[in-house]
Protein backbone atom coordinates (compact mmCIF):
# COMPACT_ATOMS: atom_id res chain seq x y z
CA UNK A 1 0.00 0.00 0.00
CA UNK A 2 2.89 2.41 0.94
CA UNK A 3 4.57 1.65 -2.24
CA UNK A 4 0.95 2.58 -4.12
CA UNK A 5 1.29 5.55 -2.58
CA UNK A 6 4.98 6.75 -3.42
CA UNK A 7 4.01 6.02 -6.57
CA UNK A 8 0.91 7.84 -6.75
CA UNK A 9 3.10 10.62 -5.23
CA UNK A 10 5.52 10.59 -7.63
CA UNK A 11 3.47 10.29 -10.65
CA UNK A 12 1.36 13.67 -9.19
CA UNK A 13 4.91 15.19 -8.93
CA UNK A 14 5.85 14.50 -12.69
CA UNK A 15 2.53 15.66 -14.01
CA UNK A 16 2.90 19.34 -11.60
CA UNK A 17 6.18 19.69 -12.94
CA UNK A 18 5.26 19.13 -16.40
CA UNK A 19 2.35 21.46 -15.82
CA UNK A 20 4.75 24.36 -14.80
CA UNK A 21 7.07 23.79 -18.31
CA UNK A 22 4.00 24.17 -20.32
CA UNK A 23 1.30 25.82 -18.94
CA UNK A 24 3.67 29.30 -19.55
CA UNK A 25 3.38 29.24 -23.40
CA UNK A 26 -0.29 29.19 -23.16
CA UNK A 27 -0.50 31.53 -20.36
CA UNK A 28 -2.49 35.29 -21.08
CA UNK A 29 0.15 37.43 -21.00
CA UNK A 30 -2.45 40.83 -21.94
CA UNK A 31 -6.12 40.86 -21.92
CA UNK A 32 -8.04 42.83 -24.13
CA UNK A 33 -12.10 43.39 -24.71
CA UNK A 34 -12.94 43.90 -28.49
CA UNK A 35 -16.81 44.95 -29.62
CA UNK A 36 -18.79 43.96 -32.22
CA UNK A 37 -22.04 42.92 -33.45
CA UNK A 38 -23.12 40.09 -35.41
CA UNK A 39 -22.22 40.40 -38.77
CA UNK A 40 -20.42 37.84 -40.90
CA UNK A 41 -17.71 39.29 -41.51
CA UNK A 42 -16.85 39.56 -38.17
CA UNK A 43 -16.93 35.56 -37.72
CA UNK A 44 -13.40 34.96 -38.07
CA UNK A 45 -13.13 36.34 -34.25
CA UNK A 46 -15.22 33.65 -33.08
CA UNK A 47 -13.14 31.07 -34.80
CA UNK A 48 -9.74 32.53 -33.13
CA UNK A 49 -11.38 32.25 -29.87
CA UNK A 50 -12.53 28.77 -30.59
CA UNK A 51 -9.55 27.31 -31.94
CA UNK A 52 -7.18 28.98 -29.23
CA UNK A 53 -5.14 30.59 -31.58
CA UNK A 54 -5.60 33.65 -29.15
CA UNK A 55 -4.75 32.16 -26.45
CA UNK A 56 -1.71 30.26 -28.09
CA UNK A 57 -0.63 34.03 -28.77
CA UNK A 58 -0.93 35.02 -24.73
CA UNK A 59 -4.02 36.85 -25.03
CA UNK A 60 -7.47 36.05 -22.74
CA UNK A 61 -9.50 37.99 -25.07
CA UNK A 62 -13.24 38.76 -24.25
CA UNK A 63 -15.66 39.51 -27.10
CA UNK A 64 -18.49 41.83 -26.44
CA UNK A 65 -21.91 41.66 -28.76
CA UNK A 66 -23.40 44.76 -28.92
CA UNK A 67 -26.07 45.66 -32.00
CA UNK A 68 -25.71 49.17 -31.68
CA UNK A 69 -23.33 51.53 -33.28
CA UNK A 70 -23.57 54.38 -30.52
CA UNK A 71 -23.00 52.17 -27.85
CA UNK A 72 -20.15 50.85 -28.94
CA UNK A 73 -18.83 53.96 -30.49
CA UNK A 74 -19.65 55.25 -26.34
CA UNK A 75 -17.59 52.48 -24.77
CA UNK A 76 -14.63 52.51 -27.03
CA UNK A 77 -14.39 56.12 -26.54
CA UNK A 78 -14.68 55.54 -23.03
CA UNK A 79 -11.86 52.91 -23.34
CA UNK A 80 -14.36 50.00 -21.72
CA UNK A 81 -13.38 48.28 -24.67
CA UNK A 82 -10.21 48.10 -26.11
CA UNK A 83 -10.93 47.32 -29.85
CA UNK A 84 -13.69 47.93 -32.27
CA UNK A 85 -15.01 45.81 -35.33
CA UNK A 86 -17.04 48.07 -37.60
CA UNK A 87 -16.73 49.56 -41.12
CA UNK A 88 -14.53 51.29 -42.75
CA UNK A 89 -16.15 54.77 -43.06
CA UNK A 90 -17.28 53.96 -39.61
CA UNK A 91 -13.61 54.35 -38.56
CA UNK A 92 -13.38 57.38 -40.27
CA UNK A 93 -16.28 59.10 -37.92
CA UNK A 94 -15.15 57.56 -35.00
CA UNK A 95 -11.37 58.97 -35.85
CA UNK A 96 -13.03 62.28 -36.71
CA UNK A 97 -14.64 62.77 -33.23
CA UNK A 98 -11.18 62.67 -31.80
CA UNK A 99 -10.77 59.57 -30.64
CA UNK A 100 -7.41 57.50 -31.54
CA UNK A 101 -7.12 54.44 -33.22
CA UNK A 102 -5.34 52.34 -35.06
CA UNK A 103 -6.58 49.64 -38.05
CA UNK A 104 -4.27 46.89 -37.69
CA UNK A 105 -6.58 43.94 -39.74
CA UNK A 106 -9.48 44.38 -42.51
CA UNK A 107 -11.98 41.57 -42.14
CA UNK A 108 -13.73 41.58 -44.99
CA UNK A 109 -14.98 43.36 -48.76
CA UNK A 110 -18.85 43.34 -49.34
CA UNK A 111 -19.90 42.46 -52.92
CA UNK A 112 -23.43 42.20 -52.36
CA UNK A 113 -23.39 41.58 -48.94
CA UNK A 114 -25.07 45.01 -48.69
CA UNK A 115 -28.06 46.60 -49.85
CA UNK A 116 -31.18 48.15 -49.89
CA UNK A 117 -34.89 46.51 -49.77
CA UNK A 118 -37.25 47.69 -51.57
CA UNK A 119 -41.20 47.17 -52.22
CA UNK A 120 -41.61 45.50 -55.55
CA UNK A 121 -43.41 49.17 -56.69
CA UNK A 122 -39.91 50.74 -56.16
CA UNK A 123 -37.93 49.64 -59.32
CA UNK A 124 -35.23 52.48 -59.15
CA UNK A 125 -33.03 54.58 -56.56
CA UNK A 126 -35.19 57.75 -57.47
CA UNK A 127 -38.45 55.92 -56.55
CA UNK A 128 -37.57 56.15 -53.01
CA UNK A 129 -38.27 59.90 -53.26
CA UNK A 130 -40.97 59.93 -50.42
CA UNK A 131 -40.49 56.92 -49.14
CA UNK A 132 -39.70 55.75 -45.57
CA UNK A 133 -36.46 54.44 -45.45
CA UNK A 134 -35.18 52.22 -42.83
CA UNK A 135 -31.46 52.83 -41.95
CA UNK A 136 -29.12 53.48 -39.09
CA UNK A 137 -27.60 57.05 -39.19
CA UNK A 138 -23.97 57.13 -38.98
CA UNK A 139 -23.35 53.73 -39.54
CA UNK A 140 -22.08 52.31 -42.57
CA UNK A 141 -26.34 51.44 -44.19
CA UNK A 142 -26.15 55.12 -44.08
CA UNK A 143 -22.95 55.88 -45.99
CA UNK A 144 -23.88 53.66 -48.54
CA UNK A 145 -27.68 55.03 -48.79
CA UNK A 146 -26.03 58.63 -49.40
CA UNK A 147 -24.00 56.77 -51.79
CA UNK A 148 -26.62 55.13 -53.43
CA UNK A 149 -28.80 58.61 -53.47
CA UNK A 150 -25.89 61.11 -54.60
CA UNK A 151 -25.17 58.73 -57.55
CA UNK A 152 -29.11 60.28 -59.12
CA UNK A 153 -28.34 63.31 -57.67
CA UNK A 154 -30.58 62.82 -54.17
CA UNK A 155 -30.00 63.65 -50.88
CA UNK A 156 -31.30 62.06 -47.45
CA UNK A 157 -33.86 65.30 -47.79
CA UNK A 158 -35.98 63.27 -50.75
CA UNK A 159 -36.58 60.67 -48.13
CA UNK A 160 -38.98 59.93 -44.75
CA UNK A 161 -36.09 58.70 -42.88
CA UNK A 162 -36.47 56.04 -40.25
CA UNK A 163 -33.75 55.70 -37.76
CA UNK A 164 -32.97 52.09 -36.31
CA UNK A 165 -30.33 49.18 -36.55
CA UNK A 166 -29.68 47.46 -39.83
CA UNK A 167 -30.86 44.00 -38.38
CA UNK A 168 -34.31 46.25 -37.04
CA UNK A 169 -34.45 47.83 -41.05
CA UNK A 170 -34.99 44.48 -42.17
CA UNK A 171 -37.07 42.98 -39.73
CA UNK A 172 -38.95 46.09 -40.50
CA UNK A 173 -39.03 45.89 -43.98
CA UNK A 174 -40.13 41.77 -44.07
CA UNK A 175 -43.24 43.11 -41.44
CA UNK A 176 -44.20 45.86 -43.88
CA UNK A 177 -43.94 48.84 -41.32
CA UNK A 178 -41.30 50.40 -43.95
CA UNK A 179 -40.87 50.60 -47.48
CA UNK A 180 -37.36 49.89 -48.23
CA UNK A 181 -34.16 49.23 -45.94
CA UNK A 182 -30.73 49.44 -45.56
CA UNK A 183 -29.46 46.48 -44.29
CA UNK A 184 -27.66 43.38 -44.70
CA UNK A 185 -27.37 39.51 -45.34
CA UNK A 186 -29.50 37.27 -43.85
CA UNK A 187 -31.92 40.07 -44.15
CA UNK A 188 -31.32 40.78 -48.07
CA UNK A 189 -32.44 37.38 -48.69
CA UNK A 190 -35.65 37.14 -46.17
CA UNK A 191 -36.84 40.82 -47.26
CA UNK A 192 -36.62 39.10 -51.09
CA UNK A 193 -38.43 36.26 -49.61
CA UNK A 194 -41.03 38.26 -48.35
CA UNK A 195 -42.05 40.13 -51.38
CA UNK A 196 -39.46 42.58 -51.74
CA UNK A 197 -36.15 42.68 -54.02
CA UNK A 198 -32.71 44.10 -53.50
CA UNK A 199 -33.30 47.79 -55.20
CA UNK A 200 -29.32 48.32 -54.96
CA UNK A 201 -26.38 46.68 -53.28
CA UNK A 202 -22.35 46.49 -52.67
CA UNK A 203 -22.19 44.60 -56.04
CA UNK A 204 -23.33 48.24 -57.78
CA UNK A 205 -21.12 49.73 -55.50
CA UNK A 206 -17.96 48.18 -55.28
CA UNK A 207 -14.91 49.53 -52.53
CA UNK A 208 -17.93 51.07 -50.62
CA UNK A 209 -17.80 49.01 -47.73
CA UNK A 210 -15.66 46.56 -45.97
CA UNK A 211 -15.15 46.12 -42.24
CA UNK A 212 -11.89 46.35 -40.23
CA UNK A 213 -10.88 46.49 -36.45
CA UNK A 214 -8.99 49.31 -35.00
CA UNK A 215 -7.38 49.70 -31.44
CA UNK A 216 -7.95 52.26 -29.43
CA UNK A 217 -4.59 54.45 -30.00
CA UNK A 218 -4.01 54.62 -26.17
CA UNK A 219 -3.89 50.80 -26.19
CA UNK A 220 -1.47 50.44 -28.94
CA UNK A 221 0.97 52.65 -27.24
CA UNK A 222 0.65 50.82 -24.05
CA UNK A 223 0.44 47.22 -25.33
CA UNK A 224 1.98 46.81 -28.73
CA UNK A 225 2.80 43.26 -27.75
CA UNK A 226 -0.74 42.41 -27.66
CA UNK A 227 -1.87 43.86 -30.34
CA UNK A 228 1.03 42.11 -32.58
CA UNK A 229 -0.50 38.59 -31.10
CA UNK A 230 -3.53 39.74 -31.89
CA UNK A 231 -2.40 39.97 -35.68
CA UNK A 232 -0.95 36.63 -35.26
CA UNK A 233 -3.97 34.91 -34.12
CA UNK A 234 -5.84 36.28 -36.87
CA UNK A 235 -3.31 35.04 -39.56
CA UNK A 236 -3.59 31.78 -37.89
CA UNK A 237 -7.53 31.84 -38.10
CA UNK A 238 -7.67 32.52 -41.56
CA UNK A 239 -5.11 29.70 -42.72
CA UNK A 240 -6.97 27.58 -40.69
CA UNK A 241 -10.17 28.35 -42.66
CA UNK A 242 -8.16 27.66 -45.58
CA UNK A 243 -7.09 24.52 -44.86
CA UNK A 244 -10.56 23.32 -42.62
CA UNK A 245 -13.19 25.42 -44.17
CA UNK A 246 -16.39 22.89 -42.91
CA UNK A 247 -15.22 23.06 -39.29
CA UNK A 248 -14.61 26.39 -39.27
CA UNK A 249 -17.90 27.67 -41.08
CA UNK A 250 -19.91 25.97 -38.54
CA UNK A 251 -17.71 27.30 -35.75
CA UNK A 252 -18.68 30.73 -36.93
CA UNK A 253 -22.27 30.24 -37.52
CA UNK A 254 -22.19 29.59 -34.01
CA UNK A 255 -20.57 32.09 -32.90
CA UNK A 256 -23.01 34.16 -35.51
CA UNK A 257 -26.23 32.22 -33.97
CA UNK A 258 -27.20 31.06 -37.21
CA UNK A 259 -27.34 28.03 -39.02
CA UNK A 260 -24.24 26.40 -41.59
CA UNK A 261 -26.66 26.87 -44.01
CA UNK A 262 -27.14 30.43 -43.52
CA UNK A 263 -23.70 31.02 -42.67
CA UNK A 264 -22.69 29.69 -46.00
CA UNK A 265 -25.21 31.62 -48.04
CA UNK A 266 -24.35 35.08 -46.63
CA UNK A 267 -20.43 34.43 -47.75
CA UNK A 268 -21.81 34.74 -51.20
CA UNK A 269 -22.03 38.17 -51.17
CA UNK A 270 -18.79 38.61 -48.73
CA UNK A 271 -15.07 38.05 -49.48
CA UNK A 272 -13.50 36.77 -45.85
CA UNK A 273 -9.52 38.53 -45.87
CA UNK A 274 -6.81 36.50 -45.13
CA UNK A 275 -3.60 37.58 -44.24
CA UNK A 276 -2.21 38.00 -47.71
CA UNK A 277 -5.23 39.75 -49.03
CA UNK A 278 -4.66 42.31 -45.94
CA UNK A 279 -0.82 42.59 -46.70
CA UNK A 280 -2.43 43.99 -50.34
CA UNK A 281 -5.15 45.92 -48.89
CA UNK A 282 -2.90 47.59 -46.21
CA UNK A 283 -0.03 47.95 -48.70
CA UNK A 284 4.04 47.57 -48.59
CA UNK A 285 6.18 50.19 -46.89
CA UNK A 286 7.06 51.58 -50.17
CA UNK A 287 3.64 51.82 -51.57
CA UNK A 288 0.30 52.14 -50.11
CA UNK A 289 -2.67 49.90 -50.69
CA UNK A 290 -6.16 50.52 -51.29
CA UNK A 291 -7.23 51.07 -47.90
CA UNK A 292 -5.95 54.83 -47.81
CA UNK A 293 -8.24 55.95 -50.84
CA UNK A 294 -11.04 53.45 -48.85
CA UNK A 295 -10.53 55.52 -45.87
CA UNK A 296 -10.14 58.96 -48.19
CA UNK A 297 -13.17 58.38 -50.10
CA UNK A 298 -15.26 58.24 -46.57
CA UNK A 299 -13.73 61.10 -44.83
CA UNK A 300 -14.13 63.34 -47.95
CA UNK A 301 -17.69 62.14 -48.50
CA UNK A 302 -18.33 62.93 -44.85
CA UNK A 303 -17.14 65.93 -44.61
CA UNK A 304 -18.27 67.22 -47.41
CA UNK A 305 -21.98 66.45 -46.63
CA UNK A 306 -21.02 67.81 -42.87
CA UNK A 307 -21.64 64.52 -41.38
CA UNK A 308 -17.69 65.24 -39.48
CA UNK A 309 -16.55 68.75 -38.31
CA UNK A 310 -13.55 68.22 -40.88
CA UNK A 311 -11.73 65.96 -42.80
CA UNK A 312 -9.07 63.28 -41.32
CA UNK A 313 -5.59 62.71 -42.13
CA UNK A 314 -6.34 58.76 -42.57
CA UNK A 315 -2.28 58.31 -42.57
CA UNK A 316 -3.07 58.36 -38.96
CA UNK A 317 -5.98 56.01 -39.19
CA UNK A 318 -3.42 53.02 -40.12
CA UNK A 319 -1.14 51.05 -38.19
CA UNK A 320 0.47 48.61 -40.85
CA UNK A 321 3.41 47.44 -39.21
CA UNK A 322 1.54 44.69 -37.03
CA UNK A 323 1.04 42.95 -40.33
CA UNK A 324 4.51 43.40 -41.81
CA UNK A 325 5.96 42.78 -38.44
CA UNK A 326 3.83 39.29 -38.91
CA UNK A 327 4.88 38.33 -42.50
CA UNK A 328 7.46 35.33 -41.12
CA UNK A 329 5.48 34.22 -38.07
Amino acid sequence: MKKLNLLGIAALVVILSLATIVSPLWAAEYSMIISLPTWTGYAPLFLAQEKGFFAKHGLDVELSVTQDLGPRQQAFAAKRVDAMATAHDVQVQVAAAGIPLKIVWAFDDSYGGDGILAKPEIKTIEDLKGKQVAFLRGSTSHFLLLTALSSVGMTEKDIIAVNMTAGDAGAAFVAGRVDAAVTWEPWLTQGSKSGGHVLVDTKDFPGVIGDSISFHGDYVAKNPEAVQAFVKAMKDAMEYWHAHPEESNQIMANGMGITLDEFVATLEGLKLMDYQDNLAFFGSEGEAGPLYDVLQNAATFYADLKIIPAKVNVQDLVAPEFLWNAKDQ
